[in-house]
This record gives C-alpha cells, structure tokens and sequence, in this order.
C-alpha cells in the first residue's frame, strides 16, 4: 500500500543544465543571420525543473544531480537555495561543465526547439542519503544512482517523467509506481501510431498496463492526459492559454503531480493540479520563471 499525506521528504533525481532562451516572433531559417533583442538565462532540466517548484511551493526536496564547478553550476546552486532545495548531494565535478541548452521559441505559437549537449560519460559518483525519502522523482537521467536509491529505499513512492525511450529508462519504469509519461514515449515503447480517436487512446493504455506494473499517465500537451480510474479510460483536458514558451511544461506538470502526490490528493485532483499548473507556465518565458505561484494555481481550479 502506498501511504502518502503531509511533510513528506522528496527526491527528484536527473538532468540539470543551464538553459539560455532566445524568444523570436518566428522561427529562424536556415542559413539566415538573425538578431536577437533579448535572451532569458535559467536553470533546466525535467528532474532539475520539478525540484525547483516543489522547493518554491514549500516542500522538503533534495536535488540529485551533477554539474560542474563553473558559473552556470553555481548559478543552478543559488536557484535552489533561493527556494529552499537541499543541495547536498548535487554534485559538483571539478571534471566536467555544467550542461547547456539553448532554446529557440517561437512566441507566437509557444513551441520550441531545444539544442543540448551532455557527454555521455558524464554521471554522478555514487551517494548514500543520510534520511529516508517517501517519494523519489527521477528523469531517467542518472540510471546507477536511481537504482541505487530504488534498492535501499523499497518503501519509497516511485514516480518517473518518462520522455526519452531508451531500454534503460523502459526498464527503470517497470519499477515505478507511478509512470507520468510523453505520448512520443508511449507511441515508441506500444510501436502504435499516432491517431486521434478514443479507441486509439484505449489501445494505448491496454498497451501500456501490459509492459508497465505501476499507474500510467500519458500526457498528450495541449490535448490534456490519459489515465485510468476504476477501470475507465478518462481524459484530463488540458486549459485554453496562449503559449508564449512551452518549455518546461512538462517538468512543471511532473513537480505539480508529485506536490499533490505528497498531499494526498486523489489522483484525479493531483492531474487537475498538475494540468492546470503546466498550462499556466506557457504563458511566460523560461522555465524557472515560468513556475506559477502555488496560491495562482489553486485559486484557479477553485475558479474552474
């Protein structure tokens, strides 16, 4: 049984890097020179994204991750201090620079393209906690130490943001209790083909459940997400905003999940939660900047 409720201490563990954003009215083409009037710098990363909102919106959260001894890492450090995320064992590697990303959106339809270079070489030394998580969030990205952290805390909550289908991060999902995945992941993993149709999304889910043990969520963007409750196959719709900046949406939506996770919100109020936040971050560029206040958010859904 999984027991969930209030001061739960939460890990995200993954990818951190150091985004730099250009906004532009249109997306460039190719071999074209383009100024840029303005650029937003911030922390990213999907696990990165989720601790920084669980951290502002008051949760006790620890940060997993790597980074090196730099100006962006130091940058990333004070974000989290800033909030009030535990940094204690976010490594900083002497060996290694801070991963980059940059970003080109398109402000007039929110959609961005995303250029990141991270060595795959690049990986935490193994830590041991000195405290006993109740949930643990991980992006995949540091596979060693999250099946560390799977094996000596069995009594955990697991619950991954599942975007990039390799085997080791299908293989990491068989062991969660809660898979909050793309749909991009869940066409690749079923060999399904994208379609628009309820018995699609059924198929989909059938699918899923058959390689998956833990809770399935398929988030599908602008169309809201997937899940099952009682058996029935239901949709969350996502919310009518106009999207300046996508980015960080989904981490937003991972963070918001865990938040309400950790209150003991039914799942059907932890999605309403999580899908009303990730709709309200489009509106703004940057994805720590794009993180709402807690208060907006729950004074939106009282509204709705």
């Amino acid at each position: 049984m999984i027991i969930i409720g209030d001061n739960m201490k939460i890990v995200c563990i993954g990818h951190a890097s150091y985004d730099i954003t250009f906004p532009v009215e249109e997306y460039p083409k190719e071999n074209t020179k383009n100024r840029i009037q303005k650029r937003v710098e911030c922390g990213g990363g999907p696990a990165s994204n989720a601790a920084y909102l669980l951290g502002k919106w008051g949760m006790p959260t620890w940060f997993l991750g790597i980074v090196g001894n730099d100006e962006y890492g130091e940058v990333i450090r004070e974000e989290f201090k800033e909030v009030g995320v535990n940094t204690t064992y976010l490594e900083v590697n002497n060996r290694v620079t801070t991963t980059n990303s940059m970003i080109i959106v398109n402000t007039q339809t929110g959609s961005r393209t995303t250029l990141t270079y991270r060595p795959e070489e690049i990986k935490m030394e193994p830590v041991d906690l000195d405290f006993t998580p109740d949930i643990i969030l991980t992006d995949g990205q540091e596979i060693e130490q999250t099946n560390r952290l799977f094996e000596q805390f069995p009594n955990a909550v697991r619950v991954i943001d599942a975007s990039r289908p390799t085997p080791e991060i299908i293989e990491l999902s068989k062991h969660c209790h809660f898979v909050v995945c793309s749909y991009n992941f869940a066409l690749s993993v079923t060999n399904l083909t994208k379609e628009d149709s309820n018995h699609h999304y059924q198929q989909l889910m059938d699918e899923m459940k058959k390689i998956f043990p833990g809770r399935v969520i398929v988030t599908l963007e602008e169309k809201g997400c997937l899940y099952e409750s009682d058996g029935v196959l239901k949709r969350m719709p996502s919310l009518k905003m106009k999207a300046v900046d996508t980015t960080a949406a989904g981490d937003i939506f991972h963070g918001a999940f865990v938040y309400a996770l950790a209150k003991g919100y039914r799942l059907e109020q932890t999605l309403q939660i999580a899908t009303i936040t990730g709709a309200l971050s489009v509106t703004k560029i940057g994805g720590r900047y794009s993180v709402p206040e807690l208060e907006e958010v729950m004074q939106y859904g009282k509204s709705k």
